[in-house]
């Protein structure tokens, strides 16, 4: 599943940079996450980054957004086509 940011993100900017996909972008008041981009980082790390760097815990998964691995899998594979 696609990851989000909730209301308690400080805008530390700490998540923009470890996103390999471009997915976190700044909303209207706090970063947010693109669902169509977000891959969990599946293809390129073992555990999505910006998790493990926020310094307040405040990316989670989206009920919204339930995807399997190999859902993960296939956006990515999408996204690098899309790309080249």
């Amino acid at each position: 599943m696609a990851l989000f940011i909730n209301k308690k993100c400080i805008n530390c900017d700490v998540c923009v940079d470890e996103c390999p996909n471009s997915a976190i972008f700044m909303g209207s008041k706090t970063y947010q996450i693109d669902p169509d981009k977000c891959t969990e980082c599946v293809g390129h790390y073992d555990k999505p980054t910006c998790v493990i760097v926020c310094p307040i815990n405040c990316i989670k998964s989206d009920p919204l957004n339930r995807e399997s691995l190999e859902q993960l899998a296939q956006k990515y594979v999408n996204l690098v086509e899309s790309e080249g």
